[in-house]
């Protein structure tokens, strides 16, 4: 695999729930050891061997166009509507630029190196990985039958019996697969903009075209949308990851 696309919480995203934070830096930029969590998973990309990454910027993006300059590899592609649109919206803006088969990433998380290596691994040319439970809060639970996913939900009581584990927000997206997307998502736009690439879009392709699975139970992660969550990732997610060898030394 030689392309990444990398959607920057949408890297659009607007930290609205981090309060004063969420306003002065992308979330991306949030850092617990001697670099920002974004520099931190582009090392990991690296280790991966991915040789592009695609940044759809949207809030402050002027971080990441000063970023850009430092690494040669990175593309970004402005989302001018990240205000009132999805994360549906920025994976759209960047369809021109991704030819091949990719891997989808949050810019608001913290991870294991594992969690990229396994994805891809994965046998499947698609691949949404899922974890076990980690009662963060504003968890997405992930419905599934067999090895494919079926819905998701916040609300475990919106999905059936057959519930897989939690949405990391790392997957592995084929071209089939995001030419399925693409044309969910046009569908979409005709009524609003406002919808998501994973509860809506993946879901919605999934109705009618295999999209697959794989569980990690015991990933240590962490995605930083609120203060209860930056606090768990800085106190307990960050120092568990670093013991593992995971992350460069701080």
């Amino acid at each position: 695999m030689s392309k990444l696309f990398l959607r920057y919480s949408l890297a659009a995203g607007m930290g609205a729930r981090l309060n004063e934070m969420g306003q002065s830096i992308p979330k991306g930029f949030l850092q617990f050891g001697n670099k920002p969590i974004i520099e931190e998973s582009i090392e990991r990309l690296q280790r991966c061997g991915i040789q592009k990454i695609i940044i759809v910027t949207g809030h402050l993006s002027e971080f990441y166009e000063r970023l850009k300059e430092r690494y040669a590899y990175i593309v970004t592609v402005h989302n001018s509507q990240y205000a009132e649109s999805g994360s549906l919206c920025s994976l759209y803006c960047a369809r021109e630029l991704v030819g091949s088969d990719f891997l989808l990433l949050e810019s608001d998380m913290i991870y294991e190196q594992r969690a990229l290596e396994t994805v891809l691994a994965f046998p499947k040319d698609n691949v949404i990985l899922l974890s076990g439970a980690t009662n963060a809060g504003d968890e997405v639970y992930v419905e599934t039958a067999g090895e494919t996913i079926v819905a998701m939900s916040k609300q475990k009581a919106d999905l059936g019996e057959q519930i897989a584990g939690e949405l990391v927000g790392i997957s592995k997206i084929s071209q089939p697969l995001f030419q399925r997307m693409l044309q969910q998502a046009e569908q979409m736009f005709e009524t609003s903009l406002m919808v998501d690439y994973e509860s809506d879009g993946l879901v919605a392709v999934a109705q009618s075209y295999p999209v697959y699975y794989t569980v990690i139970t015991d990933l240590l992660w962490a995605e930083i949308d609120d203060q209860q969550h930056l606090l768990r990732a800085k106190e307990h997610i960050y120092p568990a990851i670093f013991k593992t060898g995971s992350y460069f030394k701080r």
